[in-house]
C-alpha cells in the first residue's frame, strides 16, 4: 500500500495543520485583548476593532467559498497557504510598529479576519482530501487542534506576564511559519479509479450536484430550510461565546485573577474538547448531528450562567469545563451535519455559512459587550449574554425539531 494511503499519514498530517491553526488562534485570537489592553486600547476601542475584523470576515467567507466551490485557480490548499502568509506578514509588522495605534488597528483586524475566514477552509479541506482516498479520522484531528490551543494557553500566559505582549507576536510569527511549510507540502494524491467510481455513483444516486449547488444565501435558505434557522440560533451563542473569550481576561481580574490565570483557564476548556472531538465517530452513531447542535447550544447557555453567579476562579473554571459539551461538540457536529446534508458543491459554502454565523455573533458580541463593560461592569455584560444565549436554545429546538433539513426543488 503506497504511503500515502496509509491508515494514520493523512492524519498525522492534517492535525500538525490543525495544531498550528489553534496554537495561533490562541496567541491572536484568545489573547487579542491583552495584546489592545497592553497597547493603549480601550474596551470599547478594542470591541470596535474585533468587531470590524468580524464583519469583514462574515463577508469574505461565503465570496472565498463560491469562489472555492467553482473549482477553479483558488482552491481550499491554495487559500490556506495565502491566509497563512498574510498573518506572517502581519506579525511581523506589529512586532516592529505597535507603538502607532491607527497600524495596530488596521493590522490586527486583518489578521484576525484572515485566520477566522480560512478555517471553513480548513474544515472543507478535509472532506475533499477524504473524498480522494486519503484516511483523514477529522474528530482527532480537529481534537488535538484544541490540545495545541490548551498547551499553548499555558504558556502563552506566564510568558506574557514575563516578557511583555510583544512574545505574543513573535510565537505567532514562529507558528505560522511551521504552517506554512505544512500547507504548501499538503499536496492531494490523484485519485484512484475506485475513488472515483465511487464518487460517479455517489453522484448518480444523488443528481449531478454541479446543476443544483446554490450560489447565493436565499438559495440556501430555499434548500436548508433548517440549517439556515439554526443559523441564526449559532449567531446567538456565540454571542455569548465571544463575549466570555474576547473580554475574559477582564472577567479573571474581577475575580482577583490574572494572565496566568487566563491561560489555566484556556488551557481547560481546550483540553476539554480533546476526548469529545476525537470520539465524535463514536458519538454520532448513537445521536445524529442534529441532535448534538441542540445539546450544544443548551451547554453554551449553561456555560455563561453559571459564569454570571461566579463570585471566584473556582466558579470560571467550572463554568470553562461546560466547554465539553458546547463547543467541542458544535463545531465536529456542525461539520458532520453540513456534509451529511448538502450537495457536493454546496459544502464549502455550507461550512463557510457557519462560520460567518459564528463570526456575526463575535461582531455583536464585539460591539456591545465592551460599551456594557465600560459603562455598567461585568454583571450586566454577562445577563445580557445570557438572555441572548437562551433565544439562540428556543431557536435551536424549532430549527432541528421543526423544520426539514433538505428541501428538494
Amino acid at each position: 500500500m503506497d504511503k500515502n494511503t496509509k491508515k494514520g499519514f493523512w492524519t498525522i498530517r492534517y492535525t500538525l495543520l490543525n495544531a498550528t491553526y489553534f496554537a495561533a488562534f490562541c496567541t491572536i485570537h484568545a489573547c487579542a485583548a491583552v495584546y489592545l489592553l497592553a497597547n493603549g486600547f480601550t474596551n470599547t476601542q478594542v470591541g470596535v476593532l474585533l468587531a470590524v475584523a468580524n464583519i469583514a470576515s462574515a463577508v469574505f467567507q461565503p465570496v472565498i467559498a463560491g469562489i472555492i466551490d467553482k473549482q477553479g485557480a483558488l482552491t481550499n490548499r491554495r487559500f490556506i497557504l495565502i491566509s497563512v502568509l498574510i498573518i506572517l506578514l502581519g506579525t511581523v509588522i506589529l512586532f516592529f510598529a505597535h507603538s502607532s495605534k491607527p497600524v495596530v488597528f488596521i493590522i490586527y483586524a486583518l489578521i484576525y479576519m484572515v485566520q477566522f475566514a480560512y478555517q471553513p477552509v480548513m474544515t472543507a479541506l478535509c472532506f475533499e482530501y477524504q473524498k480522494a482516498g486519503c484516511n483523514i479520522q477529522f474528530g482527532i484531528s480537529r481534537g488535538l487542534g484544541s490540545a495545541s490551543f490548551a498547551v499553548t494557553s499555558v504558556f502563552i500566559g506566564s510568558a506574557v506576564e514575563n516578557h511583555g505582549v510583544s512574545i505574543l507576536m513573535i510565537a505567532t510569527a514562529v507558528i505560522m511559519l511551521v504552517s506554512a511549510i505544512i500547507i504548501f507540502t499538503f499536496r492531494k494524491p490523484a485519485v484512484t479509479g475506485n475513488v472515483v467510481a465511487g464518487k460517479q455513483a455517489s453522484s448518480a444516486a444523488s443528481g449531478d450536484s454541479r446543476s443544483v449547488a446554490h450560489s447565493s444565501f436565499t438559495g440556501f435558505v430555499r434548500a436548508y430550510p433548517a440549517f439556515a434557522l439554526y443559523l441564526l440560533g449559532t449567531v446567538c451563542f456565540f454571542f455569548a461565546h465571544n463575549m466570555i473569550n474576547d473580554f475574559m481576561i477582564q472577567i479573571i481580574r474581577s475575580l482577583g485573577g490574572g494572565e496566568t490565570e487566563l491561560g489555566y483557564s484556556n488551557f481547560l476548556q481546550a483540553i476539554l474538547e480533546l476526548p469529545v472531538m476525537a470520539l465524535i465517530g463514536l458519538v454520532l452513531k448513537k445521536i445524529s448531528s442534529r441532535r448534538l447542535l441542540v445539546i450544544s447550544g443548551t451547554a453554551f447557555f449553561v456555560k455563561i450562567f453559571i459564569l454570571l453567579f461566579a463570585s471566584n476562579m473556582v466558579m470560571m473554571y467550572v463554568s470553562q469545563s461546560f466547554q465539553l459539551f458546547a463547543y467541542a461538540v458544535f463545531i465536529p457536529a456542525a461539520a458532520y451535519y453540513v456534509s451529511q446534508t448538502m450537495d457536493e458543491f454546496d459544502q464549502v459554502k455550507g461550512q463557510a455559512y457557519v462560520t460567518s454565523a459564528i463570526t456575526l455573533g463575535g461582531v455583536f458580541s464585539n460591539f456591545i459587550s465592551g460599551v456594557i463593560l465600560d459603562n455598567f461592569g461585568i454583571v450586566p455584560m454577562l445577563t445580557t449574554g445570557a438572555i441572548v444565549c437562551a433565544a439562540g436554545v428556543v431557536i435551536a429546538f424549532i430549527a432541528m425539531g421543526k423544520l426539514p433539513h433538505r428541501r428538494v426543488a
